[in-house]
């Protein structure tokens, strides 16, 4: 018997009583442990986008061990177990606000941190390894290389694209030493995660021969839920009978929050009758509370930061999600995670980029995109929702229909089993291949 409750034996598989040769179709294959590599893995108590938090609750929930190496910015490492699955936290500070140097040696430190404290799961079967940043890559392949635990990759945002793009990364070398490391992590691993289709085609074009699957971001549809406004809350932010405009998520460069702040000062001239929540934290915070200032914007209010019961409380205030991106091209691939909570909530979906989600919030006729040259096309495409309340419920059904058929929690982690499923195949077919015994 495990001593611990984050131990358990359990089996994806049935494993056969007797035949020393398992059958690949019913077999165990290998697989009774999983290693999961994630430099930001964060739970609902702290806030932040929490998808591998929810990935090695479903493999918990199949009777796999779990195991995250992660890091915190808190003095010493720590352990806990976290409703059944044993998370590491490795003392490798990180913030949003680091310039680009700190960061670079935030990530380094702790791929090698992280490879040092997987050589104490060598019983693993499997390694999880979750990007942003790349170097967690670096982690996997010395993981694989010593231990011999293959590893899934998964791709949450194209690096070193984005930084080159955006002009964070200009030396020739370097360049090419990261798109070196970038297609190294991609050939060595077992198969690769994609988070949204367009980053599934940009992988596909470097390493053709790869299998690559496509696991969007999640939406809770538990957590979140369409709700009327409570007076209360509305009291408490200051919005009582205001259209509400909400941005909730990270405050950094990429963001490209000034647009957020341009649309404030539109709506502001033109008197419409909307108010903007900008909830969260980063290293563009003060700069915006600056610039808010200095436009003299009486419809906008800054949140601190928020766990994940925090956000919710401010999304029940709104009635729409804005997604924002500074205008680069690479950024228009990713998965933001605000985006599927909006989706669970039964907001309306105000987006300023385009790519996949503009295609589809426009086909499903839950949202609108607006010129992020242009913050008065902002004012435009607003009003027929605040002029007709018919028209934005339907907006917002269609929303939250896309989040039950398409993005569910439920439904995106029975997908990602499925994975692991199909990884545990390949392992055992590999080992079969080999001669050795699984």
């Amino acid at each position: 018997m495990p001593s611990s409750p984050c131990v358990t034996w359990r089996f994806f598989f049935a494993h056969p009583p007797s035949p020393p040769r398992p059958n690949p179709a019913n077999a165990f294959l290998c697989i009774v442990k999983v290693l999961i590599i994630h430099q930001h893995f964060r739970d609902p108590r702290r806030g932040g986008a929490i998808r591998s938090y929810y990935l090695a609750k479903a493999l918990v929930e199949n009777g796999v061990e779990t195991v995250v190496i992660t890091a915190h910015n808190e003095p010493g490492y720590r352990k806990e177990c976290l409703e059944g699955v044993a998370v590491h936290y490795l003392a490798v500070p990180y913030d949003n606000r680091f310039g680009f140097v700190k960061r670079i040696l935030s990530f380094l430190k702790f791929a090698y941190q992280s490879f040092r404290l997987a050589g104490s799961h060598q019983d693993a079967g499997l390694c999880y390894t979750i990007s942003t940043p790349l170097t967690t890559g670096l982690a996997a392949m010395m993981v694989r290389r010593r231990y011999k635990i293959p590893y899934i990759f998964e791709v949450g945002d194209l690096w070193p694209d984005a930084p080159v793009e955006m002009g964070f990364i200009r030396n020739p070398l370097l360049k090419r030493l990261l798109f070196r490391l970038e297609k190294a992590v991609y050939n060595k691993s077992l198969s690769l995660v994609a988070l949204s289709p367009a980053i599934r085609d940009s992988i596909g074009k470097k390493v053709p021969e790869k299998i690559i699957h496509v696991l969007p971001n999640m939406a809770d549809t538990d957590f979140f839920q369409p709700a009327k406004k409570d007076p209360e809350r509305e009291r408490k932010y200051g919005v009582e009978g205001k259209f509400v405009v909400a941005y909730t998520g990270a405050v950094g460069v990429a963001n490209g929050l000034f647009y957020f702040l341009d649309c404030a000062a539109a709506s502001q001239r033109q008197g419409l009758n909307v108010h903007f929540l900008l909830c969260g934290d980063g290293a563009m915070l003060q700069k915006l509370i600056d610039y808010a200032k200095q436009l003299k914007l009486d419809n906008l209010t800054f949140i601190p930061f928020q766990n994940r019961a925090g956000v919710r409380e401010v999304m029940q205030v709104a009635d729409a999600n804005f997604i924002c991106y500074e205008r680069f091209r690479i950024l228009e691939t990713g998965s933001p995670n605000k985006y599927f909570d909006g989706l669970a909530a039964g907001k309306l979906t105000v987006i300023n980029f385009g790519g996949w989600i503009r295609e589809e919030v426009e086909h499903e006729s839950c949202g609108v995109y607006t010129d992020p040259k242009h913050p008065e096309d902002f004012v435009a495409k607003i009003k027929p929702f605040i002029e007709d309340k018919q028209l934005l419920k339907n907006y917002q059904s269609n929303g939250r229909r896309l989040a039950e058929t398409k993005y569910s929690r439920s439904m995106l982690c029975g997908r990602y089993q499925d994975i692991v499923k199909s990884a545990a195949h390949q392992i055992f077919s590999r080992s079969r291949q080999r001669g050795v015994s699984v």
